[in-house]
């Protein structure tokens, strides 16, 4: 029997691709990125930027899946939020401990100090 042949097509080796993302899609990569992040990281012995230094110097070949999935979205989320700068694109506001872990997914206690 015969193997049939079909068209794919690849990306060029030398191509930059551009493209545009909302605030919508970069807070589900980020929050994908988190998702990730607290998955696999699991060794609280080491700092977290630690264990983020430790994947990142890793041959791809070397990276579980999961790690390759991390290291993806961090490029990922970086190169938004730097094209996000040379673009003027963020705005500051302040916001609460509760917020950012209410956006993070986490659940935090009040203190009595409130």
């Amino acid at each position: 029997m015969e193997s049939k042949k079909i068209q794919a097509k690849e990306i060029k080796d030398d191509a930059i691709i551009d493209i545009k993302v909302n605030k919508t899609f970069y807070l589900m990569s980020k929050s994908a990125l988190f998702s990730i992040f607290s998955s696999i990281y699991t060794n609280k012995d080491i700092s977290s930027e630690e264990f983020v230094k430790a994947i990142v110097s890793k041959k791809y070949e070397e990276m579980t899946e999961a790690e390759r999935t991390f290291y993806t979205l961090s490029l990922l989320v970086g190169e938004i939020e730097k094209q996000a700068l040379e673009t003027n694109a963020f705005i500051e506001k302040e916001v609460s401990n509760e917020d950012v872990a209410k956006a993070a997914g986490i659940t935090v206690e009040k203190s009595n100090e409130d």
